[in-house]
């Protein structure tokens, strides 16, 4: 339910649907867009790996006001509450333009409008898949197959134990090119900013927008059962800090 009713998930059905039909409409035969959805399907786990690694973990974002919502939407959030319901999905207005930058041009080369509509359909697909698969990894849910108990350990490990590396989220193929898989938390140490990215409280003080978008300081781990009077507290601390910083 909590899949199938996101808006985002309804908008990407019904696009690949639109980009399908223009595809088929656009080709003289069925080899552009066979090539065009082939080349996304291909390009789309590497593209992903880079984007997750080198954007939504950079730690340039959130050191300018320009692009300090931004990163707290597409990743802050999401590391700070791994299972906040309302950040687990991707929002529009930043997945759209990344999958058509993906896919698009690639598509273009192969197959022209045929083979670009094509890849643009391809990549809407594979995303409906990707955010299925991040479903069952964070939401009380038990896979029965191996494949995807195995896939939600290593997502849970990025978040829970080392945000540097297990980039993947159904596939981590490029994880293993690359050398940032690991399967167990004896291979790789225990990260201090795997809830945090790396925006603790020093870099709150000389970079304040993403705390004050939050409200609050970043936490060092995720709000297990956050109580009312513990926000209360919080946020108390959060205007100290603040008129402190302001000073």
């Amino acid at each position: 339910m909590a899949f199938s009713t996101y808006y985002a998930i309804q908008a990407y059905v019904v696009l690949a649907l639109l980009s399908g039909a223009v595809a088929v409409y656009a080709a003289g035969g069925w080899l552009p867009p066979l090539l065009g959805a082939a080349t996304a399907l291909i390009v789309y786990p590497f593209a992903w790996y880079l984007i997750h690694r080198y954007i939504l973990h950079s730690r340039m974002l959130y050191k300018s006001a320009w692009t300090a919502a931004t990163w707290k939407r597409i990743h802050f959030d999401h590391h700070q509450d791994p299972h906040r319901l309302e950040v687990l999905f991707g929002a529009l207005w930043t997945t759209l333009p990344t999958i058509a930058a993906v896919t698009l041009p690639a598509g273009w080369l192969i197959g022209g409008i045929a083979g670009a509509a094509a890849a643009f359909s391809a990549g809407l697909i594979t995303t409906c898949v990707y955010e299925f698969g991040h479903c069952i990894q964070h939401l009380n849910y038990k896979p029965r197959a191996e494949f995807l108990k195995r896939m939600k350990r290593l997502h849970l490990l990025h978040h829970f134990h080392n945000e540097n590396g297990n980039y993947g989220i159904v596939s981590f193929g490029p994880d293993r090119l690359f050398r940032t898989c690991y399967d167990s938390v004896r291979e790789t140490p225990r990260s201090a900013t795997v809830f945090n990215l790396g925006y603790d409280r020093a870099k709150a003080a000389s970079y304040p927008w993403v705390a004050d978008l939050t409200g609050s300081l970043p936490l060092d781990r995720p709000p297990a059962a956050y109580e009312a009077e513990a926000g209360q507290v919080a946020e108390s601390e959060f205007q100290v800090f603040r008129g402190q910083a302001r000073k």
